[in-house]
């Protein structure tokens, strides 16, 4: 990724495939945790159980939640190769919350529900970083689209933030929301670069609408 000013690299358009990356982010892991919780046993509860108990060892049709994930993640790093108009940076800390979804996906906790020092420490930067990412991918200039600008990638941020703190402190408490409060936390973080393409995507196709006729265009039509 080549270092633009603000400027140029909002007047970079984002490339058709990243607007079904990132429509298929959210399907993929909202679909997935509610095809999963549907084929455990009768007790299983979305509120106080966890999305990665779905793919953890011993849960039934685990490939289902485990499938999600990876898919989630690898959507999350096409987003970020095609989300020009954003900072690097920002790009570069929406592809690592991708890359390390799909290593949570590869290092499930163990069967009964012990700990998984891998699986939690993936788990934490990817959390870590879809939640960081949109205030890193703001950028300043004319004709900025509307998810990239200064205040509004703030804003998206610090309400991630504040999700994720809800989180991690149903985990650290042991509250009975903790299913809940991740699966609120992740689908959001799911469809904020959405959001943000849809912006970017808008800003391109009202760029296209202002732009003049080329000479001689009526004449070839």
């Amino acid at each position: 990724m080549e270092h633009m000013t603000g400027t140029e690299a909002h007047l970079r358009g984002v490339p058709w495939w990243g607007l079904v990356s990132s429509a298929v982010a959210p399907v993929l892991l909202v679909g997935g945790w509610t095809v999963a919780a549907g084929l455990q046993p009768g007790s299983f509860s979305a509120v106080t159980s966890t999305i990665s108990s779905l793919a953890a060892e011993g849960a039934t049709d685990r490939w289902v939640m485990t499938l999600a994930l990876a898919g989630t993640g690898t959507c999350h790093v096409l987003t970020g190769l095609a989300l020009r108009p954003a900072s690097p940076a920002g790009r570069l800390i929406l592809m690592t919350g991708g890359v390390a979804t799909v290593l949570v996906a590869a290092n499930p906790q163990p069967a009964g529900g012990g700990g998984s020092l891998p699986h939690t420490v993936w788990a934490a930067i990817g959390f870590i970083a879809l939640a960081a990412w949109p205030l890193a991918a703001r950028t300043r200039g004319p004709g900025v689209p509307v998810g990239l600008r200064p205040g509004v990638s703030a804003g998206a941020a610090g309400v991630l933030c504040g999700l994720l703190v809800w989180f991690g402190a149903e985990l650290i408490a042991g509250g009975r929301q903790a299913g809940l409060a991740e699966r609120v936390l992740a689908g959001a973080q799911a469809v904020w670069p959405l959001a943000v393409v849809l912006a970017c995507r808008h800003g391109q196709s009202r760029r296209r609408m202002r732009l003049p006729a080329r000479p001689g265009a009526d004449r070839r039509n």
